[in-house]
């Protein structure tokens, strides 16, 4: 495996950001943002299975449509003919390793999910404690850049094991069971769901006594914290979260 010099700076600073003790959800955005440039990627997206739901949850997403992965979490993950086999074999392992590219491009899975937002060619991995999954990495390229090769398994293989282990203390470090992981301040919980019910940045500050300028900083912070990238997004990672209106209260001194 060849790293260019950018790329081993991106690589320690990735390790590094191991050792900090961040929420889960804020571990796997900051190394989704680096793995977009060490593996030449152009999209990114994490989730974490739910055992008790049989599903994929707490998605994060870099480069994709919200509302398409909307999408994926109603209907396509159920319609998903890649992605079993790949949490099954759960080191890191390319897309066409499981089903030959002519009939990956003919499912509907492709054609109707990943190519409105033009993923084409990719790669998972999936950290595990033990016997508990602790999150996923999916890494995907448009088609113009052609398929990842060993280099990229190699890097991710090398990474996972540090990775896993981060993930399973950021768990351990979680709340109790019904207290959400994210912790907002009571000012932050108040914009999110303000933003949720549909508020402009000028009605929020008139009603909380702040510019507008301000609630757009804040609003930019809540989308870092919850792992977002539209406003629109902002309701349901909340409510995802267990931070909506009547959901568990975890709010922080701020």
């Amino acid at each position: 495996m060849h790293l260019t010099f950018d790329q081993s700076a991106d690589l320690a600073r990735l390790f590094s950001l191991l050792h900090e003790e961040d929420e889960e959800r804020t571990i796997r955005l900051k190394v989704g943002e680096l793995l977009l440039r060490l593996t030449g990627s152009d999209y990114f997206a994490s989730f974490v299975w739910d055992e008790a739901n049989r599903r994929f949850a707490r998605r994060l997403q870099i480069g994709m449509d919200d509302a398409n992965l909307d999408r994926y979490d109603r209907y396509f993950q159920y319609r998903d003919p890649i992605t079993p086999a790949l949490k099954q074999r759960a080191a890191p392992t390319l897309v066409s390793a499981i089903m030959p590219r002519a009939d990956f491009v003919r499912t509907e899975f492709f054609t109707d999910f990943l190519a409105r937002d033009g993923l084409s060619y990719g790669v998972n991995m999936y950290c595990v404690d033990g016997e508990h999954h602790v999150g996923d990495l999916r890494l995907w390229r448009a088609s113009r850049r052609g398929d990842f090769d060993t280099d990229t398994v190699d890097l991710l293989t090398l990474i996972r094991p540090a990775l896993s282990r981060a993930l399973a203390k950021a768990r351990d470090r979680t709340s109790p069971p019904g207290v959400p992981a994210i912790r907002l301040s009571a000012r932050q919980q108040a914009i999110a769901r303000l933003v949720a019910a549909g508020a402009s940045d000028k009605e929020i500050g008139r009603r909380l006594g702040i510019a507008p300028t301000t609630v757009r900083s804040h609003v930019d912070q809540l989308k870092e914290r919850l792992g977002v990238a539209r406003r629109a997004a902002i309701g349901a990672a909340l409510a995802e979260a267990g931070l909506a209106e009547g959901g568990g209260t975890a709010a922080s001194k701020g």
